[in-house]
């Protein structure tokens, strides 16, 4: 069963780590290892708010793959966000293990920005037309 409380406040989470990658896109003093794990953070728990207003349930985890293919077999389009898997490296390793990301390049922040954007959108509109429907 759904759990709207639950799923608006993992998403009111994620707008707080989304909140920190605005603060640090233009700021060079933010390594990409510090910008990745908000990305990573972000990511998961709008994908987790999802999950919630689904079937009330997530599992105790930071990979994204895990969380999408979850989405995925309740049916749930979920082609545009897999690049996103990416980061799940900064859930903990690319924090406390230097050079271990894959990344050729600096992360492009705005684009990314970008793309957890348009996630929170997505979750944010499944969230408020659920949430009609439950109330």
């Amino acid at each position: 069963m759904a759990d709207l409380e639950q799923a608006r406040a993992m998403l009111r989470m994620a707008h707080k780590d989304f909140n920190a990658l605005i603060g640090m896109q233009e700021n060079p003093l933010f390594a990409d290892e510090i910008f990745g794990f908000h990305i990573q953070q972000a990511v998961e728990k709008a994908l987790k708010a999802w999950l919630c207003i689904r079937d009330g349930v997530y599992p105790m985890t930071h990979e994204l793959a895990r969380l999408l293919a979850l989405l995925e077999n309740q049916g749930v389009e979920m082609e545009a966000y897999w690049p996103l898997v990416q980061y799940t490296i900064f859930a903990v390793q690319a924090r406390y293990e230097e050079g271990i990301t894959d990344l050729d390049e600096p992360i492009d922040r705005a684009m990314e920005i970008q793309n957890v954007h348009a996630l929170l959108t997505q979750v944010e509109q499944v969230i408020a037309s659920q949430g009609k429907a439950l109330e």
